[in-house]
């Protein structure tokens, strides 16, 4: 599994990563899959070739969602985002095979990372119904950046990505959701909406086993997760 998790994150063709993960999920769900295996390291995730990627600080400006090129910006920055979140499922799945987490916390992540390659390919067929796909915008790699900040401790990862990065798109989406709405999208609205239900679901599986950690260390959960989170990342909380 630590193998196909890698070469999944390796992979350039987005849809590649979505039907091996399925397959993966099927895998592991029906027993024929029951190890994760050695840890893997992978530095960068695949991309395909025609993907602009960008400096934070120079990403075009984000336009209204009552036109169509605005929502499709809209449509490619999730896309983007949850290709991200898919990689990212599968490094924190391949890369901590060595902390003698329980089943069940591999049975989450494989979970988490089935849901995010739905979630990217529902925003690529959005993207298709405005003739446009995936690639055709430039994007950015933050999260990436960030899963290399906390590739060395579990911990980390578990107190920075899933329970600071994504619980802030818990935070924005549903603002997103009712922009959509009142400009008359709502077909890309309940892609959002089916998204935000099952990115809290996320977050909760980060705080449960960021919880587990702790009290099997000996840390208090809350005051560990303040500590983590200013000494790497200060700025967001």
């Amino acid at each position: 599994m630590s193998d196909f998790g890698a070469d999944i994150i390796k992979a350039s063709n987005p849809s590649q990563k979505y039907k091996q993960t399925i397959e993966a999920y099927k895998f592991w769900n029906n027993g024929q899959i029951t190890k994760i295996g050695s840890p893997s390291i992978v530095s960068r995730p695949g991309r395909i070739s025609n993907l602009k990627i960008l400096p934070t600080n120079k990403m075009p400006k984000r336009r209204s969602l009552n036109t169509k090129s605005g929502v499709i910006a809209m449509l490619h920055s999730i896309a983007h985002i949850e290709l991200n979140a898919l990689d990212l499922a599968w490094d924190t799945i391949v890369r901590f095979t060595d902390e003698n987490m329980p089943k069940e916390f591999f049975d989450n992540w494989i979970q988490i990372a089935k849901e995010e390659a739905i979630h990217f390919q529902t925003i690529s067929q959005r993207l298709k119904d405005f003739n446009s796909d995936y690639g055709e915008l430039p994007a950015h790699e933050n999260l990436w950046d960030v899963a290399l900040a906390t590739k060395d401790n579990l911990l980390t990862r578990l107190a920075v990505v899933p329970m600071v990065f994504e619980a802030r798109g818990l935070d924005v989406t549903p603002e997103i959701i009712k922009k959509l709405i009142n400009a008359n999208q709502l077909k890309s609205a309940e892609c959002l909406k089916m998204i935000l239900n099952e990115e809290i679901t996320h977050v909760k599986y980060g705080e449960r086993w960021f919880r587990w950690i702790c009290l099997k260390k000996g840390k208090k959960p809350e005051q560990t997760w303040k500590i983590l989170v200013n000494e790497n990342f200060p700025d967001v909380i």
